[in-house]
């Protein structure tokens, strides 16, 4: 699975030369279902080739659709796919990114990218990290209430050998054999059942060592490059007796006391997802619970707003620390990033953007938090739900 970071949406935020396309389709991860994904792929690029000729008639797009074409060619790319595909484009970039949740079917050619399902992505309460772990190597997975994904990234070493190199230790191991001639190693019945092994060096001693340097270099490669860029949860995963040592040495803020027993490579994803989500979902329930009753506490001293004007005022002014948005919930129109004031929009526009998009992008530059939340949970009726700093 393609990472998702917040560096990498943020880059999506950064002013891009227009037009910017995005593209949201569901997809599927086994036959006969994922068949039918390169074809509604190329149905979503005919109509963004009609959006692109509409909004931009001078622009010569041969291009950009050229590129949407590869990736409808690439077979080995459609069959190996997620719950959800998203692909952004502008004449300096083109960017795919695997969803571990489905999303609409959805085109938008503006000029800016639309987002709202990568911050949904990323910012979705429901969202954790696991750590396989066993003596030798390392597995990492991401995950939500409804699917986990194994995690790639790029030169990151994740096995023992890989970690120590020229340091991991040699066994030294002198076997002498007492009793019957011709013992094999390793003792059990029949011939050489008695033969002793005599380890000059101490073995028991190196793999400890090893061992210990080992759930070391990967405590530190886990929270430099998964946990402090993404900020979630993690959960250990790894045979009862490597949860201790592992949690003695760790220094990562981001591991939860509970974990998961038993090896990795026995779990299949789903079973792999069922018990991180036992351990989860009272946390998860527990943060949008506060985050629902810290709105209603700034709300009731003039901290927090609902009416989309006001929220998109103050996003655009950096006023905004927290918004909660409605997962898929979508309001026709933009938002003026310098004025704050409300762009009326339609379906009939070529152009036509998502409203608490465009807020959630406004307050996301100004550092602030955004979470997507189920509609169920949403405190209001609006669609948004903000807490201010002032």
């Amino acid at each position: 699975m393609r990472h998702l970071t917040k560096a990498r949406l943020l880059e999506f935020l950064r002013l891009h030369e227009p037009p910017c396309v995005s593209l949201y389709q569901p997809t599927h991860r086994h036959a006969p279902d994922n068949a039918q994904d390169p074809i509604r792929y190329r149905n979503l690029v005919r109509d963004i080739e009609e959006r692109l000729a509409e909004a931009y008639p001078d622009l010569p797009a041969e291009t950009l659709l050229e590129r949407f074409a590869a990736l409808e060619r690439d077979n080995a790319f459609w069959r190996f796919r997620t719950d959800g595909l998203a692909v952004l484009a502008s004449p300096e970039r083109f960017e795919v990114v695997d969803l571990q949740r489905p999303v609409q079917d959805r085109v938008v050619v503006s000029d800016s990218f639309y987002i709202k399902p990568l911050v949904r992505a990323l910012q979705s309460a429901d969202r954790f990290q696991v750590l396989g772990l066993s003596r030798h190597e390392a597995w990492l997975f991401e995950g939500n209430r409804y699917t986990v994904d194994p995690i790639e990234l790029e030169d990151v070493p994740l096995t023992i050998k890989e970690v120590l190199g020229d340091e991991l230790t040699e066994p030294h191991l002198t076997v002498a054999s007492y009793g019957q001639k011709g013992g094999r190693v390793g003792g059990g019945s029949g011939p050489g059942a008695h033969a002793m092994h005599h380890g000059h060096g101490g073995k028991s001693e190196e793999d400890d060592v090893d061992e210990d340097r080992f759930f070391r270099a990967i405590d530190r490669l886990v929270l430099e490059h998964l946990s402090q860029p993404s900020k979630l949860p993690l959960l250990l995963a790894a045979l009862p007796e490597y949860h201790t040592p592992f949690r003695e040495l760790s220094r990562n803020p981001f591991l939860l006391p509970e974990g998961i027993e038993g090896h990795p490579e026995s779990f299949d994803s789903e079973v792999l997802r069922a018990k991180a989500w036992e351990v989860l979902e009272p946390r998860y329930l527990t943060r949008l619970g506060e985050l629902v009753e810290r709105y209603g506490n700034a709300r009731a001293r003039d901290l927090g707003a609902d009416e989309l004007s006001s929220v998109a005022q103050a996003a655009v002014e950096g006023r905004v620390d927290v918004l909660l948005v409605e997962a898929d919930r979508h309001e026709p129109g933009k938002l003026g990033a310098s004025s704050g004031r409300i762009e009326p929009g339609g379906a009939a526009r070529p152009d036509a953007d998502d409203l608490l998009d465009d807020i959630a992008e406004a307050v996301l530059r100004t550092k602030g938090e955004v979470v997507v939340v189920p509609a169920e949970r949403m405190p209001t009726e609006t669609g948004a739900a903000a807490i201010f700093r002032y």
